[in-house]
């Protein structure tokens, strides 16, 4: 008996100090095992214990899962194509004298390609194919790029090797230069005509006083070469066979004669007399019809 009562004393003690420690009350049996003890129904006396607080509910364990939020497929916005520069070409400088323009420019520069023998004209004051080849000539032979333009180096290449043209040169008396004069036309009173060249030269001596441009007739008509003389002059005259004006006419072969025409000031080249000399300047032949005299010398030769 003294051995069970130690035992109750014992478990007694345990759960004074549970309760004490806050514990849930267990129950320990003689075997050792635990059990909870219930809790003291509502109502029920707790005499001689502290009041307790009542035990908070247990929160229920929240399960936590990641859900990605669906997310709009966006399509990627188009790119925008930025337009690449044009490559801009390398500047190229206005040409000095540009092909197709007239002028005193166009002169100067004629005048200095025929001093050194790239043009075979007289100066027109104007920039055509003839020109332009000429111009391509020069650069060739000074080691240029032949491209018949007048650029800043050409143009002061073209100046240093020439003087400024004198006013003769830029004014010549007819479109192509003078022939070489035929040696019939060196000495007295001549018209000197030279079909090469399509010239007139009214000479004094071996000089020349006036020079003009002169066409010839078709092949149908030709205008006859030679040695003649004038034999008569008519101011106003008028062709009896073709009824047309032959102003200032000095006759020196048969019906063949030196005269105006306005058809050559008119249509240039593109026509052709019935075997006349024909002259377009009519202030020139005007000036020379008043100087010659009947028996000077007409000189038409190749």
């Amino acid at each position: 008996m003294h051995g069970r009562s130690v035992v109750r004393t014992a478990l007694a003690t345990a759960a004074a100090a549970a309760l004490v420690a806050g514990c849930r009350g267990e129950a320990v049996t003689l075997d050792g095992q635990r059990h909870t003890r219930a809790e003291p129904r509502a109502g029920a006396s707790t005499a001689g214990a502290a009041p307790r607080a009542p035990a908070a509910a247990p929160r229920p364990h929240r399960t936590f899962t990641h859900t990605p939020r669906a997310t709009p497929h966006r399509a990627a916005p188009p790119r925008t194509r930025v337009a690449a520069k044009p490559r801009t070409a390398p500047r190229v400088a206005p040409p000095v004298v540009a092909f197709g323009s007239s002028g005193e420019r166009v002169r100067e520069l004629q005048a200095r390609l025929h001093r050194l023998g790239h043009f075979g004209r007289n100066p027109t004051g104007y920039f055509g194919t003839v020109t332009r080849a000429s111009v391509a000539s020069y650069q060739r032979a000074r080691g240029l790029a032949a491209t018949g333009s007048v650029d800043g180096r050409t143009w002061t290449s073209l100046r240093s090797r020439t003087t400024a043209p004198t006013r003769d040169e830029l004014y010549p008396p007819t479109t192509n230069p003078l022939a070489k004069p035929d040696s019939r036309c060196l000495t007295g009173r001549v018209l000197c005509i030279s079909k090469g060249s399509r010239t007139l030269a009214w000479m004094i001596d071996g000089r020349v006083v006036s020079a003009m441009d002169v066409r010839f007739g078709s092949q149908y008509t030709p205008t006859r070469e030679g040695l003649f003389q004038v034999n008569f002059k008519s101011r106003n005259h008028v062709s009896t066979i073709y009824h047309t004006p032959m102003p200032y006419a000095m006759f020196f072969s048969g019906g063949q004669a030196v005269h105006y025409s306005a058809d050559f000031a008119a249509r240039g080249y593109s026509g052709a007399s019935h075997g006349c000399v024909n002259v377009r300047d009519k202030k020139k032949i005007a000036a020379v019809f008043d100087q010659v005299k009947a028996g000077d010398k007409v000189v038409v030769y190749k």
